[in-house]
């Protein structure tokens, strides 16, 4: 058996993806053959040689158990994801056994009629047990569960201990003080940010919408409303937006940053302050403030309290037209497990969702103590609709931010435009 040659490199995303037609649902296969070749799709990480590896450990395994049986993996790249999936879902005969996909792709997914309802196998599933209840709605919809979850990530506070030191600042507890605190800074040291907000980075504003009792919609199944101009959540878009000024982030240079940007303004020296990932880890050692920072949860509205932070991650889920679906469920399973999501941490940095093997890791790397502490306190996720890609692709949460910021609307107009363009979204969608 030779692992590598299972690997199959990505010369060049699908001609045909971009043109491809809508997808009208994707009808399962009467086939469930036990020997023969399966097909998986897993996304290309930045340096992905160890995930290759705890992979290549898991599909010996499999093959192993499963005799006539071979794997082919192929790594897609993130950015052509949406081409490549939708592609696969209305070419049935090309398409793989087993995909992994980002967790807010699920609803959608589901709607295109390319996953597999597994919640059986699931349940069955000893494991399932321990999966973070945040993960295990990132594969629910209806009330079926379509994927196993694959990792998790959450965002927290990254601060410089060295500029705290030189100030004589105290780490702020609540998001008032945030806010205070970043503009101190910003008055003491102009050539910083005090905190490195973005206008295009919607996972590190909805912690403020979410601290202050805000929500992005209201309802569940195939029924949603925007609830983004509530009264809450217009509190928590103002705390966020107030981040933008000369006092802090000057708007004519922080509008347009996403969240790499304030990662990277962090990591090379030019913020104090950043919301950044589990995953922004690695980054952030590799800059200039290597051994002159510190993470903690973002603070919420009341004193230590923890702002409720957005559980991003992947998921894995056996594709609708699969002809091997019970050893297709079983390969997800593996590739999912416990074993194999720690062996991911430790190669990745990818945190489990399985809140157990979580805690392991958090006792053995320090840096993801306060990561655990914000997925144990509280976290939210995106409204379990299709209509959510669309609002992502479009930029209305953004463009809401940026219209605020940049002084052409005030919150309550831009709020109010941005709920009429999710309804639309939401009630397209059906």
């Amino acid at each position: 058996m030779k692992l590598s040659a299972r690997l199959v490199a990505v010369a060049a995303v699908l001609v045909t993806a971009a043109c491809a037609p809508q997808t009208s649902g994707t009808s399962s296969s009467d086939k469930d053959e036990k020997t023969g070749t399966l097909r998986v799709w897993l996304f290309q990480e930045v340096n992905n040689k160890p995930k290759e590896q705890v992979v290549d450990s898991v599909l010996a395994g499999f093959e192993k158990a499963h005799d006539g049986t071979e794997v082919t993996v192929e790594y897609i790249p993130v950015e052509t994801r949406a081409q490549r999936i939708k592609a696969a879902f209305n070419d049935p005969k090309s398409a793989p056994d087993l995909i992994e996909y980002g967790n807010t792709d699920t609803a959608g997914y589901v709607q295109d009629g390319g996953l597999a309802d597994v919640t059986e196998e699931f349940e069955a599933w000893d494991e399932a047990e321990d999966t973070d209840p945040t993960a295990r709605q990132s594969v629910t919809v209806d009330g079926k569960v379509y994927g196993a979850p694959y990792f998790v990530g959450v965002r927290a506070l990254y601060y410089r201990t060295d500029v705290f030191e030189e100030l004589g600042l105290d780490v702020p507890k609540t998001q008032a003080e945030l806010i205070s605190t970043a503009q101190r800074i910003r008055a003491a040291k102009p050539e910083m940010y005090g905190i490195a907000v973005g206008g295009a980075y919607t996972y590190g504003a909805m912690p403020f919408i979410w601290a202050h009792g805000g929500e992005l919609a209201t309802g569940k199944g195939g029924s949603y409303a925007s609830a983004i101009d509530s009264a809450d959540a217009r509190k928590g878009i103002e705390a966020y937006t107030s981040l933008f000024g000369d006092d802090n982030c000057p708007a004519a240079k922080c509008a347009g940053m996403g969240g790499n940007d304030t990662v990277t303004a962090f990591a090379s020296g030019k913020a104090a302050m950043a919301i950044g990932g589990d995953f922004s880890h690695a980054a952030v050692e590799a800059g200039k403030v290597k051994g002159k920072y510190a993470v903690v949860p973002l603070p919420g509205v009341e004193s230590g309290s923890i702002a409720p932070a957005f559980a991003g991650g992947n998921n894995l889920g056996v594709l609708k037209s699969t002809s091997h679906r019970t050893l297709a469920v079983d390969l997800m399973k593996r590739l999912a497990s416990k074993e194999a999501q720690g062996k991911l941490f430790d190669g990745m940095g990818f945190l489990p969702t399985f809140s157990d093997v979580r805690r392991q890791a958090a006792a053995k790397e320090p840096f993801v103590k306060p990561f655990v502490e914000t997925l144990a306190a509280d976290t939210k996720f995106v409204p379990a609709s299709p209509a959510w890609a669309q609002i992502d692709s479009s930029l209305v949460l953004p463009t809401m931010f940026q219209e605020i910021v940049s002084g052409k609307k005030d919150v309550a107009t831009a709020s109010k435009d941005a709920a009429e363009k999710m309804n639309e979204a939401f009630g397209s969608a059906g």
